[in-house]
């Protein structure tokens, strides 16, 4: 099959050592893919999501606080999860506050709709201002004190960050992943693959299938994905590359699991209990 008679699907994900990980198999053409055709498109997590209300991508990563803003263009995908279990986006700062201290401060975000932004909301009751940087500028601003002219007092920080925050002589104030298992008992179900619903149901099975295919592949054949992965972790030696992909590419990314998707519908609920999220969602996910 050539590619003209294939059928096109855009992938949108993050340059990041576990998005890499988890679609090697698919960007280095390791998978029959059978009559669809995958092109990838490498941004950030936060460009995705905004990009994501017009759905022009039929196959992307997305934040689960996002999601609730796209559940009448996308449905999640039961593989592709980046959940965190006791441990998760993290709030450092110059000097070791506490959570307590955080109130009325000025915190360096990745975006107001990443789940990290959500899962900060809702610890803190919305009692902070921010200022949305780029997520690989969060360290460094914190660090500096101070990002577009205006002071910072502490980072929400997202990917490597969270392992390399300490080489920047910052404090640990909060851990979002361990205070949300505190508060739930289960783990935080912070980004997920997103299928664009037009695509029809035997599209949206097979292109599931292939992605989970994927994720598979990588897993069954770590030494490789993690080679490819090495190459978007920015700084991170393979010993702490390979820390942060098992972190997030695991036994969760195959399947969300009841656990999982209970998960899911406890922080899009307990986000539209906080006001940050307009209208209550239930979660939808592919068959």
């Amino acid at each position: 099959m050539n590619d003209s008679s294939q059928q096109l699907i855009r992938v949108g994900h993050s340059p990041d050592p576990d998005d890499a990980f988890m679609f090697y198999a698919l960007a280095k053409n390791k998978l029959d893919t059978g009559r669809f055709r995958f092109e990838h498109e490498l941004v950030d997590i936060e460009t995705l999501n905004r990009r994501a209300f017009s759905g022009e991508l039929e196959l992307t990563a997305i934040s689960v606080h996002a999601y609730a803003h796209l559940n009448d263009i996308y449905m999640l995908c039961p593989c592709g999860a980046s959940m965190g279990e006791q441990y998760g986006p993290m709030v450092v700062a110059r000097r070791a506050w506490s959570i307590e201290d955080l109130r009325g401060k000025t915190i360096a975000v990745p975006g107001t709709l990443t789940t990290a932004f959500l899962a900060l909301s809702i610890c803190l009751g919305g009692e902070f201002s921010h200022v949305v940087v780029p997520f690989d500028t969060v360290l460094d601003v914190v660090e500096a004190g101070q990002a577009q002219g205006q002071p910072v007092d502490a980072g929400l920080v997202i990917h490597e960050g969270q392992l390399t925050y300490a080489q920047q002589n910052l404090a640990l104030v909060l851990d979002t992943g361990k205070w949300w298992f505190d508060e739930t008992g289960l783990p935080l179900p912070l980004g997920a693959n997103a299928i664009r619903k037009d695509l029809g149901e035997e599209a949206i099975r097979e292109v599931t299938r292939l992605l989970k295919e994927s994720i598979r592949y990588g897993l069954d054949h770590r030494a490789d994905a993690l080679d490819y992965a090495l190459t978007y972790g920015r700084g991170l030696d393979r010993a702490k590359a390979d820390q942060f992909v098992g972190m997030y590419v695991n036994d969760w990314t195959l399947d969300f699991g009841d656990r999982g998707r209970q998960a899911v519908r406890q922080l899009l609920a307990r986000g539209h209990a906080a006001g940050v999220i307009p209208r209550l969602v239930e979660p939808e996910f592919v068959d």
